[in-house]
């Protein structure tokens, strides 16, 4: 017979305003087995905000005990129990603790899904103005300004527009850094105590946000950064041109699919490559540089 394990249950809390718990929220803390909480104070006053009582057992779950219990919240979850897992506000796991619980459980073969909730990334995102058909997570940069300087010079040709996390102390030097590696221009949101009273997007260059900063910032902060631009096509001279399109014909190809394939690489019209070829054959024939060019 099948041995049925519990399920492990990842359930997104609301990142400012309560309204947004989503209903399932409830159900869930009311009937969990365990609840593994990021900040205990803080599930008191979500359980009260939302009007219910925990049954099952509540245990911490954060940063500084994420290795050492999880093997014990496995060990639970192989034995049937329903565990609820919440952090302070937002996914967990999503820059917050449960990535490990999760793996672990995965690993077990034991049932995971998800009450989905409430993102600060998709919530920027969405109200930065800023492309959001692609784009990717990159989480706190480091604390460390040397180490924060390489990280984002990991980064300063990501095409994708990029989503980061920041503490309000940081913010300053976090906004000068990237504006120094991706430059001052690049366009940028500050999302401050999104889906709270105080709610703000700040949007500018990078330098002037940078120097907004400056002056101070407070609450939990999303900055959403514009990838970077696309590359200009290098500028070829006829003589780079002319070679490329020697290199194709010697690989096989006819002289006509080699202009336009060499045309297309450069982003150059094919007459511009066609009579390029044209005068080096001319110039060939006629010219000091005979036998340099195509025949």
């Amino acid at each position: 017979m099948t041995h049925v394990t519990g399920t492990l249950v990842l359930a997104g809390t609301p990142i400012g305003d309560i309204a947004d718990a989503p209903p399932r929220l409830a159900a869930e803390l009311e009937t969990a087995d365990i609840v593994a909480a990021e900040d205990t104070r803080r599930l008191r006053g979500l359980t009260r905000a939302l009007g219910v009582h925990t049954s099952g057992r509540v245990v911490s779950y954060f940063e500084g005990n994420e290795s050492a219990r999880t093997p014990e919240l496995v060990e639970a979850l192989a034995g049937g129990a329903r565990v609820l897992l919440v952090t302070d506000a937002g996914m967990p796991s999503v820059s917050d603790p449960g990535y490990r619980l999760v793996a672990a459980a995965v690993e077990q073969d034991i049932k995971v899904t998800a009450v989905p909730g409430p993102s600060a990334v998709l919530t920027a995102l969405a109200l930065s103005g800023l492309p959001v058909d692609r784009f990717c997570f990159e989480g706190f940069l480091p604390r460390k300004a040397g180490e924060r300087l390489g990280r984002l010079r990991e980064v300063a040709g990501e095409r994708r527009t990029l989503v980061y996390f920041e503490a309000p102390h940081r913010l300053d030097d976090t906004l000068a850094a990237m504006a120094e590696v991706f430059g001052a221009e690049r366009r940028a949101a500050v999302c401050r105590e999104l889906t709270k009273t105080y709610e703000e997007v700040k949007r500018g260059g990078l330098g002037e946000l940078a120097a907004w900063a400056a002056e101070g910032v407070r609450g939990e902060i999303t900055v959403v950064v514009e990838g970077a631009p696309e590359a200009a096509p290098a500028e070829l001279d006829a003589e780079e041109l002319v070679r490329r399109v020697r290199v194709r014909e010697e690989a096989g190809e006819r002289r006509k699919e080699a202009i336009a394939a060499v045309a297309a690489d450069a982003g150059l019209p094919k007459r511009e490559v066609f009579d390029a070829v044209v005068a080096a054959k001319n110039a060939a024939v006629t010219g000091p540089g005979k036998g340099k060019g195509l025949s």
